[in-house]
Parts: structure tokens; sequence; C-alpha cells
């Protein structure tokens, strides 16, 4: 097989009509120059180039080598610039996976401000609870809460979540205020992923620790469709921050047993490797690091 850096050596020289020169413009020695040239002779079978002390100029053969190689040669170069300058800048096409939770306004804003920041990168977002298999589907990074599945995937954590207990006042008229954990079990409740509308939910104090067996008129995959239905009176939830922090300062949401959260969930940008990362993602990285997200507290 051809050695395509010999092709390269071989077209400058063809085209300065020199060893000496093409050897200063590649910053390689004379000698080196000369070799790769006769190594390419002797796996084309052909003379290139005519030698003699005073004067070097192609052979009929060797023209008509130069003339179709040249300019693919030419295009590959172009093409190796336009993927190490894509390292170097951002630029081009990012792909990102975020779940239900980041659907809303916060997160748009901050997108729409990156975008600003780096007009020559486009984004393809992509709005899921469903874990995306970024190599398979070619995604450049993705925001995933809790524990990791995939330990292939390179980590960068971003901050944690939390969840409060919460119900409106009108499902809270009329009925008594929980006052312990356990009492959740006395209350209709708006469940993520229950079974048969049955679910434990697992709230911490300190370092206490209690499991609650709670159902309910509604269960569901998502916190869009559980956060819908607590909001309209249905039940007590137990939601992220990010869907009762508003609510909650309006009046429209309490917080019951204010002492008691949910564990902290971990919140990760993951990413398929390290290796060659394009510049539009470490800057998507870094903007995604130093972003005062609603949605989780900073670690």
């Amino acid at each position: 097989m051809l050695d395509l850096n010999d092709i390269a050596v071989f077209i400058r020289v063809a085209q300065l009509g020199s060893f000496s020169r093409a050897a200063q413009a590649l910053a390689m020695p004379v000698s080196t120059v000369s070799r790769r040239v006769t190594a390419l002779e002797e796996a084309l079978g052909v003379t290139l180039l005519q030698r003699s002390t005073r004067k070097l100029s192609l052979t009929v053969q060797g023209r008509a080598y130069y003339e179709q190689c040249g300019e693919p040669l030419n295009e590959l170069q172009d093409a190796e610039r336009a993927l190490t300058q894509a390292q170097r800048t951002p630029e081009g096409l990012l792909r990102i996976s975020v779940p239900v939770i980041l659907g809303q306004a916060p997160f748009f804003e901050f997108v729409s401000d990156f975008m600003r920041a780096y007009p020559r990168v486009r984004v393809d977002l992509f709005i899921s609870n469903a874990f995306l298999d970024l190599i398979g589907e070619n995604i450049d990074v993705a925001i995933r809460y809790g524990d990791l599945r995939d330990s292939s995937l390179v980590a960068r954590s971003i901050g944690t979540s939390v969840r409060y207990v919460v119900a409106t006042p009108g499902y809270l008229e009329g009925r008594t205020l929980p006052q312990k954990p356990e009492d959740l079990a006395e209350h209709e409740c708006v469940m993520i992923n229950g079974r048969n509308n049955q679910a434990e939910w697992v709230l911490t104090k300190g370092k206490r620790t209690e499991r609650v067996h709670v159902s309910g008129p509604l269960s569901s995959r998502d916190f869009n469709s559980v956060s819908a239905f607590v909001y309209r009176g249905h039940g007590v939830g137990f939601l992220p921050s990010a869907y009762c922090d508003d609510q909650l300062a309006r009046g429209e949401l309490v917080r019951l047993l204010p002492e008691w959260t949910s564990p902290e969930f971990p919140v990760h940008a993951v990413y398929p490797t390290r290796r060659f990362m394009p510049q539009r993602l470490q800057v998507f990285l870094d903007a995604l690091a130093a972003w005062q997200s609603p949605s989780w507290r900073q670690g």
C-alpha cells in the first residue's frame, strides 16, 4: 500500500522543482525528502523525476502521476484542516439529550444564550426520559439524574437534586396535616413509577431515613404529568424542587414535613469519551457547569 506521506512529499517536490526547497517547505532534511520520493518510485515501479546535478524535471509518467494526485491530495489536506479546525473552534452540530424535567423555560433560555455566545454551533435537542444510547444515537452529551447505569460513559458532576413533599391548599382543606413520614400512608398520593398505584417514598432528615408506602389515584412515568395532577389537587406529591419552588413561593403549593426531603440525587453531564473532544462540546460543558440552574443545586 502506498504511503500518502510519500505522495505528499513528491507533490511538493514537483511543485517547487527542487529537493532542497521542498525540504525547507516541509521542515525535513533533504535526504529524507529524496528517500521518500525514491520509496514512492520503487513502490510504483516507475521513475517520476529525472535527477541531475543542475536540474530536476518530471518524467512523462511523473507528470501524469502529479496531475492525477495533486487535486485529490489537496482535498484530503483540506478535509484534515477542516476537522482540525472543528476540534479547535466551537462550531458544528451539537446533539444534546435531556430529561423531560428540563423541558422548561429556564433550560431553553440557557440553550438560547449558549447559541448566541457560539453562533457557529448548531443544536439538535432530544427531550426524553428514555436513556438513549449515546454512541448508537450519535449524541454528544446527555444530562442525567440519579445513579448512572452505563459505567463506560465519562461523567461530569454538575450538581444535585432533591425532592419535597407538597400538596395544594385545596387538597389539604379539611384534612389532617402529616406530622411524621408514616402519616403519608393516610393520604392520597400522586406517584412517579408506582406499581398498582402504590410506591415507596424514601425521606431523610439529617442521618435518619424513613421508608413510607404510599398509594393514590395516579401514577405516571414522568414528573411533568405527576406535577400536573399534584397542581390540580389530586393528592400529595414528592416533587423535585424544580417542579415546586415557584409554586411554593406563590402559595400555590404547601410544603409538608418541611424538615424531611428525599436523599440528594446526583446530576451529571455524560458523554462518550474524553479523547478528541470537539471544542463545541467543551464550551457547552463549561457553560453548563457555570449555569445557575433552578433544576439542581451546584455541587
